[in-house]
Parts: C-alpha cells; sequence; structure tokens
C-alpha cells in the first residue's frame, strides 16, 4: 500500500512526509475496504448502465443558414484588414 501511495505522490509531484504517507496509506485501505464490500451487493436484477440517468443529446440540429454579412461583422472589430480581424501578434 506505501508503495502506492509513494507511485501516485511521485506522479502528482508531491513531497509526502512519513506522517503524511501513513495517514494516505490509512485513508486508502479504508476505502479499499469499503469498495470491497460492494462485492458482495447482489446486482443481479440491475440491467448494466454507463450513466444513472437517461441521456439525451441536447444540442440542436444543424441547419444551413445565412450568415452576418462580412462587411458588417468586420465593422465593430477593432482592427481589419483586407478582410479578415487583425490581432496583436503573440508568437514571433
Amino acid at each position: 500500500m506505501k508503495m502506492d501511495i509513494e507511485k501516485v505522490a511521485r506522479l502528482a509531484r508531491l513531497e509526502l512526509s512519513d506522517e503524511e504517507m501513513e495517514a494516505f496509506s490509512r485513508q486508502l485501505g479504508k476505502i479499499l475496504e469499503y469498495m470491497e464490500q460492494l462485492n458482495w451487493v447482489d446486482t443481479s436484477e440491475v440491467e448494466p448502465t454507463s450513466h444513472t440517468l437517461s441521456v439525451f443529446n441536447v444540442f440542436r440540429e444543424d441547419e444551413i443558414r445565412d450568415s452576418f454579412p462580412q462587411e458588417e461583422v468586420l465593422g465593430i472589430a477593432p482592427e481589419e484588414e483586407e478582410g479578415h480581424f487583425r490581432v496583436p501578434r503573440i508568437i514571433d
């Protein structure tokens, strides 16, 4: 268990004291004991699902429609150049 805690701490780039390692080891042990209890729950009558709630597509259907005129959109831009938005350079 302690090796697992050390590995996770190393991956997360955390420096843990011996006291913290011991505390996390105890906490992880308790979590794993609790998870083990779930193996005894009878789920034979439960239908497997990927979500606890019904999931449906909340996005609207795509539809082709006219866009705003280029002149109108560029007219509200702070700066425009050759039909495009002009923005400050951030990469040399």
